[in-house]
């Protein structure tokens, strides 16, 4: 048996490299160096006692044991991090903070207000939020990083987050609109109503954001063709360049409604083209703490 003890780090690591199977990525996006990264699964690989990837030059990928520990590891992450705080709360040590996750487009413009609201009614106390795409979130949620996660949901476009493990609530609506800049005569430069076979500048979402998932699985009666002519993960970047006349977007109504409101952005389509959302908190099952709890609560009133 060797000396080395396991570091809940590294298996947040071994999350990482195993969903992008690249190391600078992975180390990129757990904010640590390319060779510290290595060195640390590495450790890992060494306190278990087996590889746990094949590195070659054509990429990395998992080797059984590998696969074996990826299908645990989310679940076991998290259930570390709730044992720590169910233990802290024991103590009498829990922290009163609260902890989100929320997509891009909901942390500048629904949740903000929703926190105020609440709050009126009782304090909150200290508030944590990391804002980031959808595909971002579920992996913070199911590492057990956030207590809850803020998205928009709809019902052809499942997420990841397993009934089993995690519950949800809703508690807001919105609209997914395909919105352009008008013409001098008010009307929006394209028409996907147009029966045309001209292609239309599409400002499309990335495959990491959770409203591109939704747009995509939503089935209109008909299409007119559409060119893809700049991909983002973030709805305020497509908002802008629909702005400045780049193309047509799907935009949250909660996003645009000023620029609707004002004119500088229209419809671009009729009602048939429109993607109505609910907005959603999730929660893990297992006990969040009092705060968690009390918040909790007060929603399923």
């Amino acid at each position: 048996m060797n000396g080395i003890s396991m570091e809940l780090a590294w298996l947040d690591d071994f999350i990482e490299l195993a969903e992008r199977l690249n190391f600078s990525r992975a180390a990129e996006a757990r904010h640590v160096t390319q060779p510290a990264f290595s060195r640390r699964i590495q450790a890992l690989e060494a306190w278990i006692g087996t590889p746990l990837f094949t590195r070659s030059t054509h990429g990395v990928t998992l080797t059984a044991a590998g696969l074996h520990l990826r299908s645990r590891a989310d679940a076991m992450a998290r259930e570390v991090r709730q044992l720590r705080t169910e233990a802290l709360e024991v103590a009498g040590r829990e922290t009163a903070a609260l902890s989100f996750t929320a997509t891009h487009a909901l942390s500048f413009t629904f949740f903000p207000k929703w926190i105020r609201d609440h709050e009126r009614a009782s304090p909150l106390g200290t508030l944590n939020l990391i804002s980031d795409s959808m595909a971002a979130c579920e992996q913070i949620m199911l590492r057990g990083r956030a207590q809850f996660l803020l998205c928009h949901t709809h019902r052809d476009s499942p997420n990841r987050l397993d009934s089993d493990a995690f519950d949800s609530a809703v508690i807001g609506h919105d609209v997914l609109i395909p919105l352009a800049a008008p013409d001098a005569t008010g009307a929006a430069l394209w028409s996907l109503d147009e029966a045309t076979k001209v292609p239309i500048p599409y400002l499309a979402y990335s495959a990491e954001s959770g409203l591109g998932r939704i747009v995509t699985a939503h089935k209109p009666p008909k299409r007119r063709p559409l060119d893809k002519v700049f991909t983002s993960q973030l709805a305020a970047t497509l908002h802008s360049l629909a702005l400045a006349r780049r193309g047509i977007a799907w935009l949250p109504q909660s996003l645009a409604q000023d620029d609707i409101e004002h004119g500088r952005l229209v419809a671009a389509g009729g009602k048939a083209w429109r993607i109505a959302v609910e907005i959603r908190l999730f929660r893990p099952h297992a006990h969040q703490g009092r705060a968690a709890e009390a918040l909790w609560a007060r929603l399923k009133v």
